[in-house]
């Protein structure tokens, strides 16, 4: 089973970028934009191989009462399938820092849609809509 880290080494975080460069939505990040969005994230959790190598991580920024938003749910390509997925999504669920949120959300791709709803996301949001304003380095 693999084991579960809360605090990134600069080799783990090495490793993220890596992983990172494998996913079409955040392949263009720099190694500098990596480490900085796991030190702005209130919770970020990996998941280590028997051979302590990154496959798995997510990061969520919250407020602790209101909302989370859960970001990069990755697993690695020669992980997938094993269930680190849905591990990573019950330690969120389960963390203490966000046990007191009313709502927590995401964003994924339509084919992870099922994968989500299984686990009880929904899109029915009644009536609020997804608005976005592209800052000066989108």
């Amino acid at each position: 089973m693999a084991q579960v880290i809360y605090d990134f080494s600069s080799q783990h975080l090495e490793q993220l970028h890596q992983l990172y460069q494998t996913v079409w939505w955040a392949n263009k990040r720099s190694f500098e934009q990596t480490v900085a969005c796991v030190k702005g994230s209130q919770v970020c959790i990996g998941l280590l191989d028997d051979n302590e190598r990154l496959v798995g991580f997510t990061r969520v920024i919250t407020d602790g009462i209101f909302k989370a938003v859960i970001f990069d749910v990755i697993v690695s390509e020669s992980q997938r399938g094993k269930k680190l997925g849905l591990r990573l999504m019950d330690l969120v669920k389960s963390h203490s820092v966000l046990k007191d949120v009313q709502h927590v959300e995401l964003y994924c791709l339509p084919e992870m849609e099922s994968f989500y709803s299984n686990l009880g996301f929904t899109t029915e949001l009644g009536g609020v809509n997804l608005m976005r304003f592209k800052g000066p380095n989108a």
